[in-house]
């Protein structure tokens, strides 16, 4: 069976353990590890309160080789002060102790779960030894580094791409976490992408940013960002391809199938998000700017009424004409267009008769595009979203206990 996980590409091993940050028993800690180093780059929030992760991760990632990633589930070691910055750092220097990798500054950290808790470091610092001495480039390993990872998620979430460049064959491999408290920028919460392209750290950088901004970075589930979103891509340049180096058709090769490896795992992001039973596409057509269309297509993705009616499957058209409406860019009332699927609901400033039941199974499929245009200009853009379920009520009341 083909290996589909980060340990996928040339020069990576990964592992998952529990060590006892979750009392449930399930795997907590993973660790993601270039033995030769690896050539980094990463996004991180824009939140401006960042975990103690998020604090190191924006140091170490100027580093010219990372050798690991440690990421730990469960507790988000945000809002904890000196010691969290502290334990942050142990969990790097322990890590880079076990690998060898001559100092923590080449490991990057990675922490998702409840704010405001101190790490349990003793039993994390335990955890990365149990790991260490079971990293494996098995597809086992690389599931387990997937689980490891995750915390309201009910699934792992992995995607695989394999291309050619320059004669020699090139893997790209993702694992994502991420179910709540997503909203663009940036709605990874956190991703782990390895790669054995020979890239250079610029271009590599330059690639994940155009990835992360139109996959990940087009999704919001509750319209608001975490503390410790990251999104980290690890080039081991073990492929054996012509190196890429310039903005040359090997790198805009790179580039295609990376993004693309990124709205796979966006969309299983979505249809995993807490509560979720179908996510939706908003397209918004005919803006007068980039912008507009951006803020026209999220107003409707993040708008709750909208979000209860996909998950109802009811053709409510009124209540994606009001958040458009509202959403404080230049529109032209008279050429205002609204479709769901291929069935036009509203045409010209109009309504449009439609079949009912037609556009309600539209709707009620696992995956739809809502598509609106604003007849102001020539600018597009869309926005992922996902439908309100009491589920998600559910989950989000009953979280801290």
């Amino acid at each position: 069976m083909a290996n589909n996980t980060t340990t996928a590409p040339k020069g990576f091993l990964a592992a998952g353990v529990h060590c006892g940050v979750k009392k449930s028993g399930k795997l907590d800690l993973g660790l993601l590890v270039c033995p030769t180093g690896a050539r980094a780059a990463a996004v991180f929030t824009t939140n401006k309160i960042t975990s103690a992760a998020v604090q190191v991760g924006k140091k170490h990632i100027k580093s010219p080789a990372i050798f690991a990633v440690v990421v730990n589930s469960g507790n988000a070691n945000a809002c904890t002060g000196k010691l969290g910055m502290k334990n942050a750092i142990t969990m790097c220097t322990e890590t880079a102790g076990r690998l060898n990798a001559a100092n923590p500054h080449k490991v990057l950290v990675a922490s998702t779960g409840i704010i405001g808790e101190q790490l349990p470091i003793k039993r994390i610092t335990a955890g990365i030894s149990k790991a260490a001495a079971k990293l494996s480039d098995s597809a086992k390993a690389g599931l387990d580094f997937a689980k490891a990872i995750m915390t309201t998620d009910t699934k792992p979430k992995q995607a695989v791409r394999r291309l050619e460049i320059s004669g020699a064959k090139v893997t790209i491999a993702g694992a994502v976490k991420g179910a709540g408290m997503i909203a663009p920028n940036m709605a990874t919460t956190l991703g782990f992408i390895t790669t054995d392209a020979a890239i250079s750290k610029p271009l590599l950088a330059k690639a994940l940013r155009a990835a992360v901004g139109n996959s990940l970075n087009k999704l919001t589930v509750d319209g608001y960002q975490s503390t410790n979103d990251t999104a980290i891509i690890l080039a081991s340049g073990l492929a054996a391809n012509r190196p890429i180096v310039s903005k040359c058709p090997r790198y805009k090769k790179f580039a295609k199938v990376l993004a693309e490896l990124c709205d796979d795992l966006v969309r299983q992001m979505a249809l995993d998000a807490e509560g979720a039973t179908r996510m939706f596409k908003v397209v918004v057509k005919g803006a007068a700017t980039r912008s507009d269309a951006a803020k026209a297509s999220r107003a409707v993705a993040d708008y709750p009424l909208v979000k209860c009616a996909v998950h109802g499957g009811d053709p409510n058209w009124g209540r994606i004409i009001c958040a458009v409406g509202s959403a404080g860019v230049k529109l032209n009332p008279s050429k205002l267009s609204c479709k769901l699927g291929d069935v036009t609901v509203f045409k010209n400033g109009v309504p449009r008769k439609f079949d009912a039941r037609k556009a309600s199974k539209v709707i009620s499929q696992t995956e739809h595009a809502i598509t609106v245009d604003l007849g102001a200009g020539n600018f597009s853009d869309f926005c992922y979203g996902c439908d309100l379920s009491k589920e998600y009520v559910a989950i989000n009341a009953e979280y801290h206990t």
